[in-house]
Order: structure tokens, then sequence, then C-alpha cells
């Protein structure tokens, strides 16, 4: 039972530290990037929600739903659906809304599916080298 609850707790760390690598990492590739949002070079159509003052590639929405529902993927499988259609409503919410372009939001989920696929395999790289260290030791 005490196993089950360190679990659950290891998955929600892992869940807020991808989210926040994600997106740091889409804050600086936007600094990198500079690309303007769709408002700021076509006057029409008005965007749905009030324009972002940062740049727009790539979408850190899109980026950081993206490395959530990949965790979350990756700790309850059959949930994986639901996860990943989330995931991408938020993406595509962000072009409807008038505040990227789509290439942002492929970007975004691209990088939010990279940051989460390398924090897990740094994860399961140190369980295994923990592992072999308290083999070595017996």
């Amino acid at each position: 039972m005490l196993s089950a609850v360190y679990r659950r707790w290891g998955i929600f760390v892992l869940t807020v530290v991808a989210v926040a690598v994600a997106d740091w990492s889409a804050t600086g590739i936007k600094a990198l990037v500079d690309r303007a949002r769709p408002p700021v070079r076509y006057p029409e159509p008005k965007a749905l929600v009030p324009v972002p003052h940062d740049h727009s590639f790539p979408s850190g929405h899109a980026a950081t739903s993206f490395a959530a529902a990949t965790i979350l993927t990756f700790a309850f499988p059959r949930l994986a659906p639901a996860w990943l259609v989330l995931a991408a409503a938020i993406a595509c919410s962000r072009v409807y809304v008038g505040v990227h372009y789509p290439l942002d939001v492929i970007a975004g989920a691209a990088l939010g599916v990279l940051v989460a696929v390398v924090l897990r395999s740094l994860l399961l790289l140190r369980r295994g080298a923990l592992r072999s260290r308290e083999g070595a030791g017996s």
C-alpha cells in the first residue's frame, strides 16, 4: 500500500517537472526564433482571446499539455487516448483562438513529447544504475 502512495506522488512530481521543463524550453526557443503571432502580422481576423506578448513559435500550451499527457500515458497506458485527446484539444485551441500558427502547435507538441521521453529515460537510467549498485554491493 505504501508503495502505491509513493508511486502516485512520483508520477505527480515527474509530471510537474515535465511541464516545467517543457514550459522553460518553449520560452527559451521563443526567444531564439522570434516569430510574430498571427494577430501581429495579420489584423484580420481578430484573435478570440487576449494576444500574449511573447513570440509564437513553439506553442507553450502545446508543449506543456503534451509533456503532461506523455508522462501520464507512461504511468496509465489504458488512459492514453484520453490524455492525448485532451492535449490535442488544448493545442488545437491555440490555433482556433488565433494566437498560434499550426506549425507552432506541432512544434510545441513535439517538444513536450521529447521532454517527457527524455525525463522518463533519465529516470529509468537512474533506477537501473541504483539497482546495479545495490546488486554489486550485496
